[in-house]
């Protein structure tokens, strides 16, 4: 017996899910974002995955200290209906280190996502989600293809320009042009 089924979903907003978090339904140990009104599961960390985001850690904070906030796997509000965790975000230096509010789009520097079994994920629904909000300066650390995929010029939900940076290469953030990291060092 065939029947149609229409399902309604219910999409939330940034402030509702803040709001879940203040009554107790969501808590800190909850592996979960919000990604276009849907509590997404965020997906496990392996070894290698955290790994290069320590590495990364080390790395950023070593060349920029004093002129950039690291911000690892912590939120980012970017659309009203968007807070995702991405590995690495460094954002423009403030003095409150963002105690007043969460940070948007237009404090990203640089945005990173770690994929060691989310590559397709980090394309094309985190990719057009970081572009449609205007983040200048993404990369994908691609950890079983051994490069890093920089995507630059966000335009109209998507990035315009994108390039794959292999083992070889460097790696030169567009908010800090005299701060070139080794696509070997990224990778491991």
């Amino acid at each position: 017996m065939a029947t149609d089924v229409e399902v309604v979903r219910r999409r939330f907003t940034v402030d509702e899910y803040h709001q879940m978090a203040r009554a107790g339904i969501l808590n800190e140990d909850d592996r979960v974002e919000l990604i276009r009104g849907e509590i997404v599961h965020k997906m496990v960390i392996g070894s290698r995955h955290a790994a290069c985001v320590a590495r990364l850690n080390e790395l950023l904070v070593a060349r920029l200290r004093g002129r950039a906030i690291l911000w690892p796997q912590n939120p980012l509000t970017i659309l009203p209906d968007s807070e995702p965790e991405p590995d690495i975000i460094l954002l423009r230096h403030r003095a409150d280190f963002y105690a007043g509010e969460l940070p948007g789009p237009d404090d990203v520097a640089l945005l990173v996502e770690v994929a060691d079994t989310s590559l397709r994920y980090d394309r094309h629904v985190k990719g057009p989600l970081y572009a449609e909000a205007g983040v200048q300066d993404y990369w994908i650390v691609d950890l079983t293809g051994g490069a890093v995929e920089v995507h630059r010029e966000p335009v109209a939900g998507a990035f315009r320009l994108t390039e794959r940076v292999a083992r070889g290469g460097t790696l030169t953030p567009l908010a800090f042009p005299d701060t070139p990291l080794a696509a070997a060092d990224v990778l491991g």
